[in-house]
């Protein structure tokens, strides 16, 4: 009897295909505040690891790269009542985000935990975090324009489906609240939203007025504020990036917004840094830079599915200097770019959009001609009056002397007129092309 149970129960063990797998672990070595260094333990790049702590305090933290036989891991969370040779165990792969309809209303932080209150999220699918690498050749170009609901960029800069956007201003001259406009009246199928690295009283106020009512719940939004692990910054753009993917994936027309792009590579340059990269222009480290193209590049439109992310980024000048390292590298990558004039905003015209600088690429292929003629009347008028505006206001300009000048000084009140739009009023495609043809089309 013993050696018949004896059999069955090691015939039933084979069957089970059994096979114990040991468990990963390893110490801690070094710790800083920021970078940590583990010993005893081999562990692919993006890795999550959990390190014990002081009692039964943990804290999560992510393979970032290798020295001299260590591990390096950068902390996830808050400051951690770490010791010397505190235990490091791996408890998750490298990185994938939770995508679908599954999605849709909920708001996540850079780790894809919900933030909102409303429970775990069940039935969503996973894209890699670092995307599917793409042909060249499955890119579409862009032909048809995206209304946005901004007269000025609607009318002047128009915006296409599957277009790259840069919104250009150094601190404090309207770059969220232009977004919030764009959000409320954009024609898309979702809209994903990355709150990246700025501050937390703004991601309830984003929520609140601009993604409030029928918008909520086509939208899904991924929050990582500025007192966030630079880790989980570069992670939450990457999976508000992901997600946009894979809702093109389904043929789907999605509106991606960035709010910063600029905060991203401020994370990229502290992990750069603390690994010991040397710092080149304005204390960036050449992969901080080298991110935005990985990162840029995913949007756009995908000639398989018919499928477009038209994605929106955010880049903050700072010192209000348009050659700043990562707004130049952005303005070379992008399909366009909307700049914000701080004097502007200073003279009461909001949206502060500076017309000169800004250009949209791509709207020579989504516009008519005659549409296309009124926005150079306008910009052509605009730039004359700028660079005469000293002469006129000291009033060393005499009328008659130039008729182009004549011209400029007696459209700029409908220039300005045009360009003015209240934060709560949406102007159609359709209409701002109408007011431009009408006014500047002869």
């Amino acid at each position: 009897m013993l050696n018949r149970f004896t059999a069955d129960y090691l015939e039933t063990l084979a069957a089970a295909d059994f096979r114990p797998t040991p468990k990963v672990s390893g110490r801690l070595s070094s710790y800083d505040g920021l970078l940590m260094e583990a010993v005893g333990l081999s562990l692919p790049v993006g890795t999550i690891c959990e390190i014990g702590g002081h009692g039964d305090a943990k804290v999560e933290a992510e393979v970032i790269g290798f020295r001299n036989g260590r591990t390096l891991l950068m902390n996830l969370g808050g400051p951690a009542a770490l010791l010397p040779r505190a235990p490091v165990r791996p408890i998750g792969a490298p990185g994938e985000a939770e995508v679908g309809a599954a999605m849709l209303g909920r708001v996540v932080d850079g780790a894809g935990r919900p933030i909102d209150g409303l429970g775990p999220i069940r039935g969503a699918g996973k894209w890699p975090l670092a995307g599917k690498l793409q042909s060249p050749l499955d890119r579409g170009r862009v032909l048809e324009p995206m209304d946005v609901g901004v007269r000025a960029i609607n009318g002047l800069l128009t915006i296409g489906q599957g277009q790259r956007v840069g919104i250009m201003a150094g601190s404090g001259v309207g770059k969220s609240v232009l977004l919030g406009m764009m959000v409320r009246a954009a024609q898309a199928d979702v809209i994903v939203i990355g709150l990246i690295g700025e501050r937390s009283r703004e991601v309830a106020d984003f929520l609140e007025t601009k993604v409030a009512g029928a918008a909520r719940q086509r939208s899904v939004v991924v929050a990582v504020p500025a007192n966030h692990s630079p880790v989980l910054r570069i992670r939450g753009a990457l999976r508000a990036t992901a997600i946009a993917e894979a809702f093109r994936n389904e043929g789907k027309k999605v509106l991606l917004i960035m709010d910063s792009l600029t905060r991203v590579a401020h994370a990229g340059r502290e992990i750069g840094l603390a690994l010991g990269e040397p710092a080149s222009a304005r204390g960036y480290p050449p992969s901080a830079i080298a991110m935005l193209p990985n990162l840029i590049e995913r949007a756009g439109t995908d000639v398989r599915t018919g499928g477009s992310i038209t994605a929106i980024y955010t880049v903050l000048a700072d010192g209000d200097d348009g050659n700043d390292p990562v707004v130049d590298s952005a303005r070379s990558i992008l399909d366009g770019h909307i700049v914000l004039n701080r004097h502007l905003a200073e003279r009461g015209v909001y949206p502060a959009i500076d017309i000169g600088p800004s250009v949209s690429r791509v709207m020579t292929d989504i516009a008519h001609a005659d549409h296309i003629h009124a926005a150079r009347v306008l910009r052509r008028h605009l730039a004359t009056y700028e660079e005469n505006r000293d002469l006129v206001l000291m009033g060393a300009y005499r009328p008659g002397a130039d008729p182009a000048i004549d011209a400029a000084i007696a459209a700029h009140p409908a220039v300005m007129e045009y360009i003015k739009q209240g934060s709560d009023e949406i102007v159609s495609l359709g209409d701002a092309i109408g007011e431009l043809t009408g006014v500047f089309g002869a």
